[in-house]
């Protein structure tokens, strides 16, 4: 999962991206990067890191233009540890583009030989997001002809790449000298959303929230497949450039990954949560006397909504029993289990009083490899609780991801080739209540009836695509970033 912003101002951008990224943080935290363009040139400047790590005064000082992009990457293909991964990519030829993207692209070794084949394109990383460069450039080439570019031909540009590239991708590409090119993929796997600012000023981003809170007003979802072209005059020109379109967004962003705050694709992703947790009691009713529970406890931080709304329709009492420290660095970048489990302990601090002599509930956005479920239900044991409960607001994770979440391999899922009776003794609680998958379907996308179907493949494997078998999901598995493991959602 990666975060990603582009703006065409007649202001300074710098400071804007800056801030947009900063909103967008929690998308990814493994490198960040911005460009400007200023009379024709682009500035850059990226590295790993954080990003009030990695842009310091110096550095956005050398970022001047009136437009630009951003991103935070968190890896799911390529090498983690590579500074010349952080992104944006820049390509000189046609006109010079540099380009952002979210998601993955599951052809991405095939697109590499034609590039290196027929196209006549190097790549110098491992980075997919680099194959969709070279993609792009290409394509732009052979629509301008050596001519000159404007909506027509990034158009037709894009719908050419829509016809080649399968996967996920999430796309802001800025044109020396011409304009801002955005794009998402015919499915809308991956989230990306546009609006307006003072003066005429557009901006895309991931999410709502990068607009919202930099105080653009967010209008609408790029709609799946389609382009949007923006002149650096503020022109705006927008076209459906895929064949066939079909709005399927990742149902993961509204379980775990977006910001509560944000709207995604129509819906809200905090009122996305709240039915999480309606049809999570209507679960748990069928498994368990609510009068067994003393008290309800959500996991922190993007449960919360779930948990509230459980306990509400329960009758039970909702309590804070954890206590997260922001300061300690996420648990899933941490190399070695005996590190991840200290983490835990040092991110989250068990308020005592809510646990002792108590049955507790504890409810989760997601299970994925078990590992923090069991350090969590051991330390409410610790604090003295009479039994633990766990629920998940989300159903067993079984299935890899391959378009865009860094899953661990199957045989990494805890619930992969596991009954809900075996993970709940491997985890140690005294009870595991899972989603539903059909429910969970029902719960989010009652709130925009356009969305027929989600990509849900980690729940119900079904690879929303078409194009990905047993042999693929081998091959890209063995592409993930070596640094980078996934834990438990619990880290918004």
């Amino acid at each position: 999962m990666c975060g990603i912003v582009g703006v065409v101002s007649n202001a300074p951008v710098n400071q804007l991206i800056y801030d947009a990224l900063l909103l967008l943080q929690h998308r990814g935290q493994d490198a960040a990067g911005i460009v400007t363009q200023q009379g024709g040139r682009f500035f850059m400047h990226k590295a790993r890191g954080m990003v009030r790590d990695v842009f310091r005064t110096r550095n956005m000082r050398a970022l001047p233009g009136a437009s630009g992009l951003g991103q935070v990457r968190y890896p799911t293909a390529g090498q983690a540890t590579s500074d010349q991964e952080a992104q944006p990519f820049y390509t000189s030829a046609p006109f010079g583009i540099v380009l952002v993207h979210n998601g993955n692209l599951t052809n991405a070794a095939a697109l590499r030989r034609a590039l290196a084949g027929s196209d006549h394109r190097h790549t110098n990383t491992d980075s997919d997001s680099e194959v969709l460069l070279g993609v792009l450039a290409h394509e732009l080439e052979r629509a301008t002809r050596g001519g000159t570019l404007g909506p027509e031909e990034a158009f037709a540009a894009v719908a050419a790449v829509h016809r080649r590239v399968r996967g996920s991708y999430a796309v802001i590409a800025h044109i020396a000298g011409r304009g801002m090119l955005v794009f998402r993929d015919p499915y809308g796997i991956r989230p990306l959303s546009i609006g307006h600012g003072p003066n005429g000023a557009v901006m895309a981003a991931s999410e709502s929230v990068a607009l919202e809170g930099t105080g653009y007003q967010a209008e609408r979802s790029v709609a799946p497949g389609e382009a949007i072209f923006m002149t650096l005059e503020g022109e705006i020109h927008a076209r459906q450039c895929a064949q066939h379109s079909q709005l399927s967004p990742c149902i993961f962003e509204y379980v775990y990954l977006a910001r509560p705050d944000s709207v995604l694709d129509g819906i809200s992703v905090y009122q996305a949560r709240l039915n999480l947790g309606q049809t999570l009691a209507q679960q748990l009713i069928t498994t368990m006397a609510p009068d067994d529970i003393d008290a309800v406890i959500p996991i922190p931080e993007s449960s919360r909504p779930s948990a509230n709304e459980l306990a509400r329709l329960l009758g039970r009492p909702y309590r804070e029993g954890f206590v997260k420290n922001r300061y300690v660095g996420r648990t899933f970048i941490m190399p070695g289990q005996v590190v991840r489990q200290r983490s835990v302990r040092q991110k989250l601090n068990v308020i005592g009083s809510e646990f002792a002599g108590r049955r507790v509930l504890l409810v989760d956005d997601s299970i994925v490899r078990g590992t923090t479920s069991r350090e969590i239900v051991q330390m409410a044991r610790d604090a003295g609780a009479r039994r633990v409960y766990l629920a998940s607001a989300a159903p067993p994770v079984r299935y890899p991801n391959v378009y865009g979440i860094d899953m661990p391999t199957r045989e990494e899922l805890v619930a992969n080739g596991r009954s809900v009776e075996q993970v709940r003794a491997l985890i140690g609680a005294d009870a595991l209540i899972y989603q539903d998958t059909d429910a969970m379907k029902r719960a989010v996308g009652s709130l925009n009836p356009a969305i027929t179907a989600f990509e849900a493949s980690c729940f119900d494997g079904i690879y929303i695509t078409g194009d990905i078998g047993e042999d693929d999901i081998g091959r890209l598995q063995k592409e993930r970033p070596v640094a980078a493991a996934a834990d438990d959602g619990d880290e918004n």
